[in-house]
């Protein structure tokens, strides 16, 4: 199946997709890819502790009459208002985590969100995390199904990189996302697989230990994610585009 364009749509439904994306990779790699006692889970990226959804009663006080105000729920008034939904969809999105018997994380598998790229913020965390799940030798393979902006010109992939050694590396003007595995081991190594929209997703490696990987069925799992996803929400990703 073809890579759709995801910067068609809204940061809420690529996060619809990328939920399905994950729980179907997890079921595919748990269906007989991985060596005994190996398993791999759905865990939820969190920025910190998430507080309980606590709902606030608009009861008056005792002695408030009814008609006054206690607590504004008007939205406040200013000249300059700005939202950032993707931010807050890329904090909710899910990884997947391969462990060893044990329990031990051998290795983590990223799909970029949106909001992961939406400012420069943004995309050197996402970085600076992955190069930290590295050095903890941790192994990595990294889905970015979008473009390169301003804040990484040359793709995740560079931004990564950078931090583990400084080389030049360039995107093929033609192929502008990417899939990327990176292995531990005594040298750090890194397999690129630059593609486009339009492209079928190659097959990549998760490595488990240095030499030993298995292969991560990207191309099946989207598959699998874009027929369950709701017909209302393909239809901007199947319309042709305007010339």
């Amino acid at each position: 199946m073809p890579i759709h364009d995801w910067t068609r749509v809204r940061a809420n439904r690529f996060h619809d997709f990328h939920q399905r994306w994950t729980i179907a990779i997890c079921n595919e790699i748990n269906a007989g890819r991985l060596p005994p006692g190996y398993f791999a889970m759905v865990e939820q990226k969190t920025g910190g502790p998430e507080p309980d959804v606590v709902t606030l009663e608009l009861t008056p006080r005792p002695g408030i009459e009814p008609g006054g105000i206690a607590v504004d729920v008007a939205p406040p008034k200013a000249r300059i208002v700005a939202r950032a939904e993707a931010i807050g969809f890329a904090r909710k999105a899910n990884r997947i985590t391969i462990r060893h018997p044990d329990g031990e994380v051998v290795a983590v598998i990223e799909i970029v969100s949106p909001g992961n790229k939406e400012t420069r913020h943004a995309v050197r965390s996402f970085a600076r995390k992955a190069v930290e799940f590295l050095l903890a030798g941790v192994n990595l393979l990294i889905v970015d199904l979008f473009p390169p902006s301003r804040r990484d010109p040359q793709g995740i992939h560079k931004l990564i990189w950078d931090y583990v050694r400084d080389e030049p590396f360039s995107l093929p003007p033609d192929k502008p996302l990417t899939v990327a595995a990176y292995a531990d081991g005594p040298e750090t190594t890194a397999y690129v697989e630059p593609i486009a929209v339009g492209d079928v997703l190659p097959e990549m490696p998760v490595f488990l230990a240095p030499g030993r990987y298995v292969p991560c069925p990207l191309e099946t799992s989207y598959r699998i994610a874009w027929e369950q996803f709701p017909s209302p929400l393909k239809e901007p990703l199947e319309a042709p585009r305007e010339p």
